[in-house]
């Protein structure tokens, strides 16, 4: 490359960002003619009233003696008919609306478009120039029209301060900001239109230096508007224009390198070979296209240093987001003239932005540019300078950004020479497990190159198996072994080949451990999880529990047609496999649980396809008896049972035999257990007899709860061995709970057979005591020491009563005395909402024995709740759980919030008065003396919770709402004595104030009418009485420092919020003219806050927000009450003050200097609170959807 293109490259690469108002100023060139007129415009009649102005040279030059831009007697009338009576005038041709309507529509081409206007503007450049200085104006969503006179007399600022009070002030919509198809098409017709303007302008017009000179001006002005319509529609249409004259410099740049080459060949040869006349015009053809490039490079930087430097840093973070998109494109199309640090640095600064959608755009500009190999070079300095914010990025709280950095860091792991390290490599491995699908699909594929990358010197038979060997490897080095089933699905995209080989994976779990390369235990059972996982992943063909997309996927017939076959290939391996994997981890309790889930994937079908393949079952039913034979564990017994029951299934030609084995089974289990009952009963086993007692009625409750075993009469010994351990109270744990199972699924059984037939009288009577004796032994074990019995036999009677509550024919019915309901209550106060320090024993007790006890006090309030919710309680008994809402809020919040809202569905009324109960029950409860005042805090706290539960149609809640300020009202004048001594119960009514801030204004008149007659002589002046009534009479909540001010729905401004009280009485106090100057436009760019501003997308509680809602409300009114009000002789203030409402406030200046270095800038926390969610197998049914179906 020459000299003079280095110096085109370098005058790109100056930007200075200094000046908010800019006017381009395009070089003249010495060696043209001044420009003369293309044609003379059309004489246009003018408009009324307006004075006859000096012709000028339109949007760069100012007019001499021009009158000033806001005289009422020298600005013309701006409205559309300015536009239509001249457009009628130009004989057809199309104007301003005709544009705008064509590509809104897109009914017409837009080539056939650009080229009408291309025509119009040859005859008349003036006058179509016009046209599409209206048509620009209409796309912003202006009503304003650039008339004819004003295009002459008036610069650009002068102009656009006329656009903007003639701006549409009942909406703040414009067509880039309008949702919908419609306004989708109508962004890409735009920008269409903008790319083939340049395109069809390429060869001529692009180059006669008025028409996108003009072009560039007006939008460098627009773009530096206030008004964000004006900002974002001109510097989306201005970067399409430059991507759009950087693809014409491309091409320009390529012709004259060519042509160069050509004329130095042709100059290189001998004089008598040489043609002269083809010389000449190689050389002229060259000098011309020197003039274009430098034409072009005039007003690419024109664009670069008019619009983009200010505008890539806006507030709206749209119009960022456009620049980066844009200047990606750039970059890859033009790198000799913009991949460079000067450029590059726009890139780096802009990953800090707080806004995901821009950082995304950075981030897709960065993969075009490191996808392509010869950039790699000169990205070198780039990549060490923000390498480690790339990095951190990989937690960027938007999932879609962090997806695409992750691709990213593939790309630069791939394509550049050092790559990434060991250290940094491991800052993306764990994201395999998070509970976001899309990133840990990539973060799936990053680690699937990554171990590919090592086995590549390895031979290629054996890459399955290394494979496998470094992934069993990574998976138990990782923190997350309970997460399998997340890997698995993280890299089923990229490493689906290898992890369906279930003959690689069953090829190294049978081989030998003497051999050398046999797995050691630990591999083993890494292996085993990773194979179960992926078959379950082949079979179901949906990810775990947490990646799930909302709502209910339904597969494509080929993604049905590639699971049915994955399960026909699975079973038709495991089929032969599984047997000999059962037999050899049949004494391991984890890989023979884990084996097991294998068959319920199974294709059974297969195994009547032929003959040989029934003997298959046989062997599987032999091992699943062995196994049950040899265990205890319920986790092993369960699945052992599922798979029983799942080859008893009556569909298949099997199942007679398979159900053959398993009654034979059950037969063996149920005559082992009778035969020592009379022993177990009278206390005559021994140690050994009481084991093997316990151990067979293991197994039978493990069948239980998957078959029907009533027909074995299990009921009244297990009743007999629960009556005789209650009573005796020297029960053993391990043979009481498996009884319990027993009967309650027993009589579970007995209704699910009822309920299919018609039962006789004596059945149900029997079935009917059956159950009270289960409950009674039930609610017997509630008040016993053992913790793990108490804990089942309140679970299990909740079940009970909700199975047996009672109907409408009473046949099966159980209903509740009031002893029950009361144990039921205490257990909940006892055992459920009790301290941390009363819930652990041990200060040692680890992490998970805490989750699994939290999960088992969830279990027994969820079934407390069913009863409350089905009728089987009394909502009033719902006063016990709802008084912990606030202080329990993290432990069951979610499950009293539920419980609430159904409750209001069953009786707002009822739901209410059972609030107040609560308050009122917590109220009596507090102690009086020391701490009063913190107890009492807390329970104004509980009613501000629920008070927000009430939620916003304060019209359907409002009965309820009345009813529960009664109830209230009364429990607080309760016991009220003569006098002036105060009712005993009179605080209560500063509780009751936290829920006045719901009701309407008529329902607090009929309140105060209800409280005085409560009190109907005039009461002393009590403190808890007055913040009441206040409450009511503003309407407001009180709160202990004060009254705050009720919110008010929202107005519309008509002052600035920026203005002070000193500056708006200037403003009153001073002589102003008729007509005020049109404020400066001062710049918009994206301002760095000195101080740290808290991230609005945390989250935050109804409370916190409802809080600070009022504060700023109360600030606001009472900073309004203060504010003189404006006289009628100040409404031409009032009118302009109006005009501020379109204009975006700036909340501080901006220091104006030069860019900051590459290595100083600083984040701005674009990711400092990320968190990645890692998803628990454990106990993953909600129980918010389970909980009340």
């Amino acid at each position: 490359m020459d000299e003079s293109d280095e110096r085109d490259i370098d005058s790109i690469e100056e930007s200075d960002d200094s000046g908010s108002d800019f006017e381009t100023q395009l070089k003249s060139k010495k060696r043209r003619p001044p420009r003369a007129a293309l044609g003379t415009p059309p004489p246009k009649r003018p408009q009324r009233g307006a004075a006859v102005q000096p012709q000028s040279s339109p949007l760069g030059v100012s007019p001499k003696n021009t009158p000033p831009p806001h005289s009422s007697r020298n600005t013309p009338r701006v409205g559309r008919e300015a536009v239509r009576i001249w457009g009628r005038g130009r004989g057809g041709q199309t104007t301003a609306e005709h544009l705008y309507e064509a590509v809104r529509s897109g009914k017409s081409a837009t080539v056939t478009v650009v080229d009408d206007w291309l025509d119009s503007y040859k005859q008349d450049r003036e006058a179509a120039l016009l046209e599409l200085i209206n048509f620009v104006v209409l796309c912003c969503g202006c009503k304003g029209v650039v008339s004819r006179e004003m295009f002459d007399t008036m610069q650009n600022a002068e102009i656009i301060s006329v656009l903007t009070k003639e701006f549409n002030e009942d909406s703040v919509r414009y067509p880039l900001s309008a949702s919908g198809p419609q306004w989708r098409r109508f962004r890409a017709g735009l920008c269409e239109f903008v790319r083939l303007l340049v395109r069809r302008a390429q060869n001529s017009l692009l180059y006669d230096e008025y028409l996108f000179s003009s072009l560039v001006a007006l939008l460098a002005g627009l773009s530096d508007s206030q008004v964000r319509a004006f900002r974002h529609t001109s510097t989306l249409i201005a970067m399409k224009l430059m991507t759009a004259l950087v693809e014409v410099a491309v091409m320009v740049f390529s012709q004259t390198e060519t042509t160069h080459r050509r004329y130095e060949a042709e100059r290189n040869k001998e004089l008598e070979r040489r043609a002269q006349d083809r010389l000449e015009e190689l050389h002229t053809t060259y000098t011309e296209l020197r003039e274009h490039q430098e034409e072009l490079q005039s007003l690419m930087s024109a664009v670069f240093k008019g619009v983009f430097v200010h505008r890539y840093r806006d507030r709206v973070p749209e119009i960022r987001a456009v620049c980066m998109e844009e200047l990606g494109l750039w970059l890859r199309q033009h790198p000799g003239a913009f991949l460079t640090d000067g450029h590059l640095k726009y890139l780096g600064w802009t990953l800090h932005d707080k806004q995901g959608a821009v950082r995304l755009q950075c981030v897709r500009a960065l993969q075009g540019l490191y996808r392509e190999e010869d950039f790699i070079g000169r990205l070198e300095l780039f990549t060490s300078r923000f390498k480690e914010r790339m990095l951190c990025m990989v937690l960027d709280k938007d999932g879609d950004v962090a997806v695409e950095v992750i691709q990213l860091l593939l790309l630069i792991q791939q394509k550049t020479e050092e790559g990434l390290s060991e250290e940094e490599c491991a800052r993306v491995y764990p994201l395999v497990y998070a509970s976001h699908r899309g990133l840990a699909c990539a973060a799936g594929t990053f680690l699937y190159h990554r171990l590919c990358g090592e086995i590549q010197d390895r031979e290629k038979e054996n890459s399955r198996t290394a494979f496998l060997s470094l992934l069993i490897s990574f998976y138990n080095q990782s923190e997350f072994h309970e997460h399998g089933a997340y890997l698995v699905d993280s890299l089923w995209g990229s490493a689906v080949a290898e992890l369906r080989d279930w003959e690689a994976m069953t090829s190294l779990l049978l081989r030998e451990k003497e051999q050398d390369e046999g797995l050691k235990d630990e591999e083993e059972g890494a292996l085993i999880e990773l194979m179960v996982c992926a078959v379950r992943q082949a079979a179901e063909s949906r990810p775990p529990v947490g990646r799930a997309p909302p709502g209910k996927r339904i597969l494509s017939m080929k993604d049905r047609k590639t699971q049915a076959q994955d399960r026909r290939r699975l079973t038709s391996h495991f089929i032969v496999v599984l047997p000999q994997l059962l037999a050899k981890y049949s004494a391991d309790e984890e890989k023979v649980s884990s084996l097991l889930k294998v068959p319920l994937h199974f294709d059974l079908e297969t195994y009547s396809s032929t003959g040989r393949l029934e003997k298959a079952v046989e062997l599987l039913l032999s091992q699943v008896c062995g196994i049950v034979e040899k265990h205890t564990e319920d986790c092993v017994l369960e699945a052992c049972a599922r798979v029983a029951c799942a080859l008893c299934a009556e569909n298949y030609a099997f199942s007679a035999r398979a159900s053959l084995a398993v009654s034979q089974l059950l037969d063996c289990q149920a005559d082992r257990f009778t035969s020592n009952l009379d022993d177990l009963l009278q206390g005559a086993a021994d140690e050994d007899e009481v084991y093997s007692a316990a151990a067979t009625l293991k197994r039978i409750a493990a069948f239980s709860s998957a078959r029907d075993l009533t027909g074995w009469q299990l009921f009244d010994p297990c009743l007999q061995i629960l009556k005789c351990g209650v009573e005796s109270r020297d029960m053993d744990k391990e043979l009481m709970l498996p009884a319990l199972k027993c009967a309650t699924c027993h009589v579970l059984w007995e209704k699910v057979r009822f309920s299919s037939s018609t039962p006789t009288k004596v059945s149900q009577k029997r079935l009917k005591q059956e159950v009270k004796s289960l409950c009674a032994v039930c609610q017997s074990c509630l008040s016993i020491g053992q913790g793990d019995i108490r804990d089942l036999a309140f679970v299990l009677l909740c079940d009970l009563l909700l199975v047996f509550r009672v109907d409408s024919a009473h046949t099966l019915s159980y209903p509740l005395d009031v002893s029950l309901r009361a144990e039921l209550a205490s257990f909940l106060l006892d055992y459920v909402f009790t301290e941390p320090a009363d819930q652990l024993n041990e200060e040692d007790e680890d992490e998970q024995a805490k989750i699994t006890g939290l999960q088992r006090r969830r279990n027994q309030l969820a079934g407390y709740c069913k009863l409350v919710i089905y009728g089987v309680l009394e909502l009033s008994a719902a006063s016990d759980i709802f008084k912990h809402y606030s202080k329990f809020f993290r432990d069951y919040g979610d499950i009293i919030k539920e419980t609430l809202s159904k409750s209001r569905i069953i009786s707002q009324t009822e739901s209410a008065k059972t609030v107040c109960l609560s308050l009122q029950q917590l109220f009596s409860e507090f102690p009086q003396g020391e701490g009063e005042v913190l107890q009492f805090g807390e329970i104004r706290e509980l009613a501000r919770r629920l008070a927000m539960t009430f939620g916003i149609d304060l019209q359907r809640v409002r009965k309820a709402l009345l009813c529960l300020h009664e109830d209230g009202i009364s429990f607080a004048f309760r016991d009220a004595g003569e006098g002036d001594e105060p009712p005993p119960n009179l605080h209560f009514l500063e509780v009751l104030s936290e829920f006045s801030f719901k009701l309407l204004r008529p329902d607090r008149t009929q309140l105060l009418g209800f409280l005085k007659r409560m009190h109907p002589t005039p009461p002393p002046a009590w403190p808890s009485l007055t913040m009441y009534r206040r409450s009511l009479q503003g309407g407001a909540r009180e709160k202990e420092e004060g009254a705050a001010d009720t919110p008010l729905p929202k107005r519309r401004r008509t002052v600035t919020e920026g203005s002070s009280l000193a500056d708006r009485a200037s403003l009153d106090g001073s002589s102003l003219p008729s007509q005020l100057p049109t404020p400066p436009l001062t710049s918009t760019l994206l301002r760095r806050r000195s101080e740290p501003q808290r991230d609005t997308s945390d989250p935050r509680s109804e409370d916190d927000f409802t809080d600070s809602l009022l504060s700023r409300r109360k600030g606001r009114q009472s900073t309004l009450r203060h504010t003189p009000s404006p006289s009628p002789t100040h409404s031409d203030l009032d009118s302009h003050l109006n005009l501020l409402t379109l204009i975006e406030e700036d909340e501080e200046e901006e220091e104006e200097g030069e860019e900051p270095e590459i290595e100083d800038f600083q984040s701005e926390g674009s990711d400092e609170e990320t968190r990645v969610t890692l998803p628990s197998t454990r106990n993953s049914t909600s129980y918010l959807e389970g909980l009340f179906e």
